[in-house]
Parts: structure tokens; C-alpha cells; sequence
């Protein structure tokens, strides 16, 4: 609460948990957090391969009020979100050697007693192999491109959904910049979370996954296998091969002893 701090006072609070919020009730003064992720040892570099990032994500309540969200990269600041911006994410990446704080400072107001400071964040090591993040700021470079066969392979044995099914609709939301795919589920071979319920037809779960708005998804007949990660509860789309196209990038990785995991086939 601003209403323990002097004012123009900046207090200092660091955040480690790979996710979680902040709420600062009448905004005074200014906060400084210090982004420290506690990383797994899978978030090393690869020997060799370009040195890992730590990528945050940050997003506004819909009440978002009486502060402005600078990003504080070496000393100098970018601001990340406005008073009063819309709900939706930004994403950055940095080096491990970087110094990254987010200034969170109180605009002025003559009454404090109305305003709340409230977002979600995420932080994380590098977002495995290629994230789906709906913020322009994270380089997305290649999001809308298909997954190439390694990738398809890698993103069935770490993403936190893989479900098989088909699409019953496509919407865009162009404030948002999203496209959100409904998917009626034949088969859901794993989500970390209840993403996926019963709702349509008998016994076909079903549920929405968004990819940003630029990648142009179209529907389209047939069973793909539907795979990606939880971002702010919501799940964003990684791979999405055809179902036979993926046997096919299997049936040849097990012959060949390559498959990273075993995948039921039936």
C-alpha cells in the first residue's frame, strides 16, 4: 500500500517466483523490482549454442490505474505500460549478465483513494523452443512459420498441452492482436491444466487456443494435433501439424531411435 510510503520515496522489492501479481493499492512514491528468477539447471546454455535468455511477461488488470510500468534495462528506462492501458501482455528478454528492474512509478493524482496498480507476471528461462507470445516487443521471430519435424517432435514431449482434434471456429480479436482457434478434442494426451472440457458434442472436450493475430489462421477440415504452452492461464499455440503428417515424423524418429519420448500412436 502507498499508504505506508513517504512520498517520493521508491521502495525495493524483488521478484523470484516464476509467476505471480502485484497489486499496489493508492500508488505513491514508486516501486522497483528487481526481476530474479530462481532458473532450473535445464535453463543453462547449451554447450556451444548461444547463451540462454530470461524472458518476462508482464499483464495489466483491466483496472490498471494511478501508475506507469517502466522497463529498467542498464540504467536506462522504456516504458512498458501506460496508466490506464489495455489488458494485454508485453514480453522482454535479457542475458543473465544484464541488470533488469521494472520501475513501477505513481502518477500524481489529488485523490489516491480509487486506484490500484495491478498486474500478473511470468518469468522464466529462454521459452523452451519456440513461444507464441502475443507481445511485438518479444522478437517473435519465425511464430507463424511451421514447426519443422525436430521442433514438432520437441514440442509433443515439453508443451504443457498436446490434444488431438479438429477446429470448429476461428475468431480475431483485433484490439488484442489475437486469434483465438476453438478445437473440439477427440483425444487429449496431456494439459497441465483443465483447459479442455466436456461441452460439445458427446464426450468431445472442447476449448479455445490463441496465436497471434499476424500468422493469419484460417479453419480448415481434418485432425491435427494441437500442441503449446500456458501463458496467463491461457493456452497459446506452439505446433499444430496435421495428425497423419505427425504419425508419418514419428513412425521415422522411432525407427531410427530418435524420438526424444514415446508418444501413444493409437
Amino acid at each position: 500500500s502507498g499508504l505506508s510510503q513517504e512520498a517520493g520515496s521508491v521502495e525495493q522489492l524483488s521478484l523470484h517466483c516464476a509467476e505471480g501479481s502485484l497489486e499496489w493499492l493508492y500508488p505513491t512514491g514508486a516501486l522497483r523490482l528487481r526481476l530474479a528468477p530462481r532458473l532450473p539447471p535445464t535453463s543453462a546454455a547449451v554447450k556451444g549454442g548461444s547463451p540462454p535468455h530470461i524472458t518476462a511477461c508482464i499483464k495489466p488488470t483491466g483496472t490498471f490505474r494511478g501508475a506507469q510500468l517502466y522497463l529498467e534495462r542498464e540504467g536506462v528506462l522504456e516504458l512498458l505500460l501506460p496508466e490506464a492501458p489495455r489488458p494485454r501482455a508485453r514480453c522482454f528478454s535479457w542475458l543473465p549478465q544484464e541488470k533488469v528492474a521494472l520501475f513501477l512509478q505513481a502518477t500524481p493524482h489529488p485523490d489516491i483513494s480509487r486506484r490500484i496498480a495491478a498486474f500478473r507476471y511470468e518469468l522464466r528461462g529462454d521459452w523452451l523452443a519456440r513461444p507464441a507470445l502475443p507481445a511485438a516487443s518479444l522478437s517473435a521471430e519465425g511464430a507463424c512459420r511451421p514447426c519443422n519435424d525436430t521442433e514438432i517432435l520437441m514440442a509433443v514431449c515439453t508443451s504443457d498441452f498436446v490434444i488431438r482434434g479438429s477446429i470448429r471456429s476461428v475468431s480475431n480479436d483485433a484490439e488484442l492482436q489475437e486469434s483465438i482457434i476453438g478445437v473440439s478434442a477427440t483425444r487429449i494426451h496431456r494439459q497441465k491444466f483443465p483447459l479442455f472440457q466436456a461441452g460439445g458434442r458427446p464426450g468431445r472436450p472442447v476449448g479455445s487456443i490463441r496465436t497471434p493475430l499476424r500468422c493469419g489462421v484460417k479453419p480448415g477440415p481434418g485432425t491435427f494435433l494441437f500442441t503449446g504452452w500456458l501463458h496467463f492461464g491461457e493456452a497459446w499455440l506452439s505446433c499444430a501439424p496435421r495428425f497423419r503428417d505427425f504419425q508419418r515424423i514419428y513412425e521415422g524418429a522411432r525407427r531410427t531411435h530418435q524420438n526424444p519420448c514415446e508418444f501413444p500412436m493409437d
